[in-house]
């Protein structure tokens, strides 16, 4: 996770992402501030859950105003390999930092790191696990097309990383396309949380819907409406304690009592949430674009 020094502040990002809105009426300062609390707390729940995080903090110079969100920027894989991606908006692609995968490869076993990022010259775009959603148990990558998550991208990655494709096209409720995967769309271990009226194409949301139950997955369907309050955008992480589903109060308070019961089931999963709001209005992620996920076998 990486903790923000310039949150929100001149975001290009917001020109694509209709989840976010833009700053009128408040400083960048007192945001800024408002953003790091709920960082902070957020970091704090989950270490106390059993949660291991690295944390890392963002530099100030150059101006990153998305930095919060890493997990557009690198992927890991349990076979030793870290990806790097290339990103739509010129200013993400600061992020990218090689001292923060130095530090990965202090910590963790890193065998083999593959950089993406040259796709950018040729104008083709896919923003980690922000575009692909990985049932990494089956080997299957759903994606969501946008201006961020380009069809030859996700093909090339599959190809190379052996993975099985299912893309098909989101829309939210104004209609706009839904930028990345993971904001309609969660995988855990036993669990699919999808909102399948996203996807308008027939084909597409059989091909999808069917993928879903064919590798075991149950499905839990949200509304258009529960998306856009970040319902979509939760995680399930490994804890001493077992399984737990992390998202933000936001997204929880969205879910109806049969939606969080069938989260919660089979029996030790449990669900932490807390307020992001302000991160969710001004950076237009939530919990799971927050966290990029470790798969990296750790250092004896």
């Amino acid at each position: 996770m990486v903790r923000p020094a310039n949150f929100a502040r001149a975001s290009e990002t917001v020109a694509d992402n209709s989840f976010q809105q833009p700053v009128a009426n408040e400083s960048f300062a007192a945001i800024g501030t408002r953003a790091v609390a709920e960082f902070d707390c957020f970091v704090e729940l989950l270490r106390e859950a059993g949660v291991e995080l690295t944390v890392v903090e963002d530099t100030p110079v150059p101006v990153k105003p998305d930095a919060i969100f890493p997990n557009n920027w690198f992927s890991t894989h349990a076979d030793g390999t870290l990806v790097t991606y290339p990103t739509y908006w010129p200013q993400r692609r600061l992020e990218r930092r090689d001292d923060v995968v130095e530090r990965l490869r202090q910590e963790f076993q890193l065998a083999d790191r593959i950089d993406l990022s040259g796709w950018e010259a040729e104008g083709q775009f896919l923003e980690s696990t922000g575009s692909l959603l990985l049932d990494r148990g089956a080997r299957i990558a759903y994606a969501c097309l946008s201006q961020r998550c380009s069809p030859k991208a996700v093909h090339d990655w599959c190809e190379r990383m052996d993975y099985k494709p299912i893309t098909f096209h989101g829309y939210d409720l104004r209609g706009a396309v839904i930028y990345h995967t993971n904001v309609m769309m969660a995988l855990g271990t036993t669990h699919a949380v999808v909102c399948l009226d996203a996807v308008t194409d027939p084909v597409e949301k059989s091909k999808l819907t069917e993928s879903l139950m064919l590798s075991g997955k149950r499905i839990v369907g949200l509304s258009l409406e529960q998306v856009d309050r970040f319902a979509g955008n939760m995680l399930e992480v490994v804890t001493p304690q077992g399984p737990l589903w992390v998202m933000s109060t936001a997204a929880y308070t969205a879910l109806d009592p049969a939606q969080v019961a069938a989260l919660l089931e089979p029996g030790g999963m449990r669900i932490l949430h807390t307020d992001l709001g302000t991160i969710e209005r001004y950076g237009g992620g939530s919990a799971r674009c927050m966290v990029g996920e470790i798969f990296l076998p750790p250092r004896p």
